[in-house]
């Protein structure tokens, strides 16, 4: 049917050439490649201005796509099913947790009282939003025995920063801004080294020993100069730093504070307060332990917790309960301590603290304490599934990812990258490849506390049959992967150092 707008234009929708499409998987032309001048699916008012307000400026066509309204939205719908998300099947990324986000938490941040705030809004018209960020941060404080918390970093990394300034403003304070050098094991996130220079620390990397820190090179490198250790429990290798309190003892004993990267506490909450194994600080993420995935699911939230050594330090704001009602506290001179000031404008990320406290209290304590059982138990049931096949580098149980290196492909001619190309044609995004960087070829799989058995299973069958076919010397196979997606492999070098990113007509 061909249909007519008020000024004539046509608005039918054309068609896709059916020889370009595969089965129901249609080759999707750009936008601009689609329009056709003179289509239209929009009415637009007669403009209704007398003055021009552009100053006099001439204006010509800037050259916008014609199309229809249907043709505009099966492209963006199309568009959007080429999107592999959560939502559509399993997502074994590693060290980003995309695990599913129970729906009733966005139900629950998009509430107009919480979705509507203006940060400058007056404080009495916003008692119930401090509530509940007062709220989450007793909780945050009860999950982790610490002291104090700062809820206003934005994200992972923005909570090391906040915990490690916190660490220089100490040191100054004693009057030994003389200690610049940071321990930064190798097994910890990528983030934490670039945290540290960013601050103007040196960092120095202590080697990883069975994918743990190795102790001894720890208290060798310990000084009158140290300022620190970042460290990341669990580690990005999998594992539960089992020496963490005597590392937390010995840097205290040398002069220096213990920062913990928290982006795995998933795998621990509920059942080890990082408090108790002699840390000083530590960032949290929210839209990971909590609720969202990260990794392009955010905005993220990374809250950062202080124990009593650092308390006077943390930044502001900070939310005071004055009799029944709550304020906060934006300036140096009216806090207690020596804040070092703000880290970001306002107050943190609202939706975040909706989001995670709703999860927390969905869970409870129990709930929690559930979630880091289930999470570690699925990582272990992948990686027991897979001994007999894959090769792991590390002996015994690990924490809630389970890491693979690349000895069960050796002499069949295929690398990490084509096994992981190969598991697009099974159905699965792949998993984190080539990191943690102390294992060669890795392959980092988290499966998280939302996945079924049945889901697994079917991971762990689509891994086999892939490992087996490698060693059958099926090689071309993977060298040819994927096959059956829009787009076969990309020269990923190329893509990354000379990318296209502007359509030429």
């Amino acid at each position: 049917m061909r249909m007519l707008n008020r000024q004539g234009r046509p608005s039918s929708p054309a068609s896709v050439a059916p020889s370009e499409n595969r089965a129901l998987m249609l080759e999707e032309p750009l936008i601009f490649e689609q329009g056709q001048e003179g289509r239209t699916g929009v009415d637009f008012p007669p403009a209704g201005l007398k003055h021009d307000r552009l100053g006099g400026l001439r204006r010509s066509a800037i050259g916008l796509p014609g199309l229809s309204e249907p043709q505009v939205v099966r492209h963006f719908t199309r568009l959007s099913q080429k999107n592999f998300g959560i939502d559509s099947t399993f997502y074994p990324l590693g060290s980003c947790t995309m695990k599913h986000n129970p729906r009733l938490n966005e139900k629950m941040a998009r509430l107009p009282g919480f979705a509507d705030l203006h940060p400058m809004q007056p404080i009495e018209t916003v008692q119930g939003a401090l509530a509940l960020i007062d709220e989450l941060a007793d909780w945050l404080l009860k999950l982790t025995g610490m002291h104090a918390v700062a809820m206003s970093p934005g994200a992972g990394a923005h909570g090391e920063f906040c915990g490690m300034a916190a660490i220089k403003m100490a040191l100054e304070a004693r009057g030994e801004g003389h200690r610049r050098r940071v321990l930064v094991p190798e097994s910890a996130h990528g983030t934490n080294p670039a945290t540290a220079a960013s601050l103007g620390f040196t960092v120095d990397p202590i080697p990883a020993l069975d994918g743990r820190v190795d102790l001894k090179a720890f208290e060798a490198k310990l000084g009158p100069d140290v300022a620190g250790i970042m460290l990341t429990n669990p580690n990005t290798c999998g594992l539960f730093e089992r020496d963490i309190i005597a590392i937390a003892a010995d840097i205290h004993k040398a002069g220096g504070y213990f920062y913990c990267d928290g982006a795995n506490f998933n795998a621990i909450v509920g059942r080890v307060r990082p408090a108790d194994l002699g840390i000083d600080v530590m960032h949290i993420n929210l839209h990971k332990t909590f609720s969202t995935p990260h990794g392009g699911g955010g905005p993220g939230s990374g809250p950062v917790v202080f124990a009593e050594s650092l308390a006077p330090y943390a930044p502001l704001p900070r939310i005071v309960r004055e009799g029944d009602k709550l304020r906060l506290i934006e300036h140096a001179k009216d806090a207690e301590g020596a804040p070092f000031g703000r880290i970001k404008s306002f107050h943190g990320q609202m939706g975040m603290f909706v989001r995670a406290l709703t999860y927390m209290l969905s869970h409870g304590a129990d709930g929690l304490h559930q979630v880091a059982s289930d999470a570690v138990l699925s990582a272990n049931y992948i990686l027991a599934s897979l001994k007999d096949v894959m090769s792991a580098p590390f002996a015994g149980p690990c924490m809630h990812e389970a890491l693979f290196d690349d000895k069960f492909l050796e002499g069949t001619g295929v690398t990490t990258l084509d096994f992981a190309k190969a598991l697009i044609d099974r159905g699965f995004h792949p998993m984190t490849m080539y990191f943690p960087l102390v294992v060669h070829g890795a392959l980092l799989i988290e499966p998280t506390e939302t996945e079924s058995k049945e889901t697994l299973d079917e991971f762990i069958a689509a891994l086999r049959d892939l490992a087996e076919a490698a060693k059958r010397g099926e090689a071309d196979i993977f060298k040819q992967s994927p096959r059956h997606t829009p787009r076969r492999r990309l020269d990923e070098t190329r893509a990354a150092r000379q990318p296209v990113l502007r359509w030429r007509g």
